[in-house]
């Protein structure tokens, strides 16, 4: 069974946007997504691609503001730790004999107007499902 999510809806839906922005920054830059979400004993991939011969790992970490620290300070030793189990996980499950490596997309929501407003859940008042704008950082091979 895979970890249950203790995020509150705005912070789920918050999170899927960021993974489908990942997701289309990753395929124009080359990349092939080829499984999302996968749940695993010890966690979760958010998205494995192929690009050329290797399997890519990618973590996606989602930001409303830095106030919490850049996206790529929220992946400690805890998380590379469980990425590489549930990486582990997905080469026996799909029998992948190629080598893997691992990157990281962190995404930051851009401030639009009225941002400095905030509705009781904590996302920007002016937001609107699937109109959320990203700026975005793709950190390859971050744990080498």
């Amino acid at each position: 069974m895979g970890a249950v999510s203790r995020a509150g809806p705005a912070r789920v839906e918050l999170g899927r946007a960021g993974e489908k922005a990942a997701a289309d920054l990753l395929r124009r830059r080359g990349y092939e997504v080829v499984g999302a979400g996968f749940t695993a004993r010890r966690g979760e991939l958010d998205l494995v691609c192929r690009r050329g011969r290797e399997l890519v790992v990618v973590e996606v970490k989602t930001r409303t503001d830095g106030a919490f620290g850049a996206p790529m300070e929220a992946v400690g030793a805890r998380k590379r730790r469980a990425l590489m189990a549930a990486a582990a996980e997905y080469r026996a499950l799909a029998d992948w004999r190629g080598p893997i490596r691992y990157a990281v997309v962190g995404l930051t929501v851009k401030p639009g107007p009225g941002a400095g407003r905030a509705s009781p859940t904590g996302v920007p008042a002016n937001r609107v499902k699937g109109a959320l704008e990203f700026e975005a950082e793709l950190i390859e091979d971050p744990f080498s």
